[in-house]
């Protein structure tokens, strides 16, 4: 039997063969418009002043604020510098393994802007490099957080830019799509809509949902007093631990 023929005889659908007979790409395969393969060219970000704001706290004091809920997953860290990271988001989904709608958002972002990428949680390939990082410089976006994988791990430092990932690979990616540009993602097990404030530092990453965002810097503020002397009480030995007690008798705690 040719391989034409053995091809042939395999198709399970009349439409995917050609005039002479040769097997085609199942039309179920194609990428086609729509989900998963769009791109929103407009977002609403939060006023310049809000986000200025939450570059006063650490990532600790804003998670605090927003109840604990709102942390993305430990593995996601500074690979490239110590570098602190505030800015609205541009989300981004990628195929795993692909980068093309990574590269399209360098033309959407605008300054100061950070570059959030799902990827699926793929963890076979890079998506991001020294070229990516180069390019983002030059279009003054403020940093990176992907939930995947970077290479050229050299270059990518030179920029000076911070870029959060989950590791280091040379495997590199495809430039093929489909994806998504500016819609709800996935990242580090947190939702992250387009214009929600991302703050990152050594700690970690925050994701503050753009529609309490000026609510949470508002708290912040108001809070930062009190859990400024708090704090220094505690390094000068000035602390008690009732509420501790207070705490295990109001849950019941059998104390022998």
């Amino acid at each position: 039997m040719s391989v034409a023929s053995f091809e042939t005889s395999n198709v399970q659908e009349p439409s995917t063969v050609d005039e002479v007979g040769v097997a085609k790409k199942p039309k179920s395969s194609e990428i086609t418009p729509g989900p998963g393969f769009q791109i929103r060219t407009e977002i609403e970000r939060p006023a310049d002043h809000v986000i200025e704001h939450f570059k006063s706290f650490e990532t600790t004091d804003i998670s605090d604020m927003l109840n604990r809920l709102y942390t993305m997953d430990h593995g996601i860290s500074n690979l490239a510098n110590d570098k602190p990271l505030v800015g609205p988001a541009v989300t981004v989904k990628v195929f795993p393994g692909d980068n093309l709608m990574l590269h399209k958002a360098l033309d959407l972002a605008q300054p100061g802007d950070v570059v959030v990428v799902d990827t699926s949680c793929s963890e076979r390939n890079a998506v991001f490099g020294d070229l990516i990082a180069n390019k983002a410089l030059h279009c003054g976006i403020a940093g990176f957080v992907i939930d995947g994988l970077i290479r050229d791990l050299g270059g990518v430092q030179e920029t000076g830019l911070p870029v959060y990932a989950r590791g280091i690979t040379p495997f590199g990616p495809l430039h093929r799509g489909p994806g998504e540009l500016n819609f709800p993602i996935s990242c580090g097990g947190i939702v992250v809509n387009p214009g929600d404030i991302i703050a990152a530092d050594k700690d970690g990453v925050v994701v503050v949902s753009k529609s309490f965002a000026e609510h949470a810097a508002l708290r912040l503020t108001a809070h930062k007093a009190r859990m400024e002397n708090y704090v220094n009480n505690v390094k000068q030995g000035i602390f008690s631990n009732d509420w501790v007690d207070a705490q295990l008798t109001a849950d019941g705690c059998l104390v022998e």
